[in-house]
């Protein structure tokens, strides 16, 4: 303010530390509930911080209160897994993304993985968070993603609709990032089932995708788990197609404990792909505590293979979703 025509602090001015952000480190907090069902997410990601149904768990859960353990899950968007190199061609322009993976030199998840997602609306069951993926370099496109949340007495379900905001085509591609938990023990204890035939091998240093090939092969038969049987020691990071759909287009993935409790993740049109992870880590507390499932518009590097690549046409949304239950 101004005094004697000499300016001076005012002392009503706000204080710095009131415009603080106080928020969780995994961002703000929404918690869900349904019946018998919980559920928390962070903003950051959009993340599924856990989900719990008669208290528990059906994910591998992190603290609010803790950076989010890599993609554990993660919305992933516009891509999800690798663009090998961080390389691609689209519409005759070639394109370099920044190599968030770095030990083995590709772009990771996307681009919206780790952005502050805003809140648009929530109730007691659901919540709906919006980003913007704003154009940059590797990415000149601008798209609208938002993730709705909602618990019923089917399970989690998420919807995610995308919205590309510029003038021009964008290659898209979306999925989710939840490590499954049917129960007690640990990855090798439980089943699986998982109608898929197919699975895409890939290089053991950098996962970089080879050629896709049938389950029921002399190599391949230890990705097969069309009928549900142990997972044991088996090592799987690989993306599954040619999947199973039920009379009413549905596949569904089953993990489950020798005693009979489980979860469920099931989904219809427009996610032709599935990636499995067993959770290999070399710190033993936190190796194969989940089972990663992922369904997926696109498989890895569809960025510069093409193949399945969502083709974002202005103003049009695209619709997928999928849904967590308990066994």
């Amino acid at each position: 303010m101004r005094q004697n025509g000499a300016v001076t602090e005012s002392t009503s001015a706000v204080s710095p530390s009131a415009s603080v952000d106080r928020r969780p480190i995994s961002g703000r907090r929404v918690d869900l509930e349904h019946g018998a069902y919980t559920a928390s997410i962070a903003s950051v990601g959009a993340s599924l911080r856990f989900l719990q149904h008669d208290g528990r768990d059906l994910v591998v859960p992190f603290d609010a209160e803790e950076v989010r353990p890599a993609f554990r899950g993660a919305m992933l968007s516009p891509w999800p897994n690798r663009v090998v190199d961080g390389r691609y061609t689209f519409a005759g322009v070639e394109h370099q993304l920044a190599l968030t993976e770095p030990a083995r030199g590709h772009a990771l998840h996307g681009l919206a993985a780790w952005s502050e997602w805003d809140l648009l609306s929530s109730s007691a069951s659901s919540a709906a968070f919006r980003v913007f993926i704003e154009a940059q370099e590797g990415y000149p496109f601008r798209v609208q993603v938002t993730a709705t949340y909602t618990l019923d007495d089917d399970g989690l379900r998420t919807d995610v609709e995308a919205l590309n905001l510029g003038d021009v085509d964008a290659p898209y591609g979306t999925g989710p990032h939840p490590y499954l938990v049917a129960g007690e023990g640990r990855v090798d204890d439980w089943t699986l089932e998982l109608p898929a035939a197919e699975v895409l091998t890939v290089t053991p240093d950098r996962l970089t995708p080879v050629s896709l090939e049938r389950v029921d092969t002399e190599a391949t038969e230890h990705f097969d788990f069309r009928s549900p049987r142990a997972i044991g020691d088996t090592f799987i990071d690989h993306a599954y197609t040619a999947l199973e759909r039920d009379a009413d287009g549905r596949v569904t993935v089953r993990v489950t404990t020798p005693s009979g409790s489980g979860v469920a993740m099931h989904w219809g049109d427009g996610l032709p792909w599935v990636q499995v992870h067993t959770a290999d880590q070399p710190v033993a507390e936190l190796n194969r505590l989940g089972l990663a499932v992922e369904p997926m518009t696109c498989p890895p590097d569809s960025f510069s293979t093409g193949t399945d690549l969502v083709v974002l046409a202005p103003n049009t949304p695209h619709r997928v979703s999928w849904t967590i239950a308990a066994l």
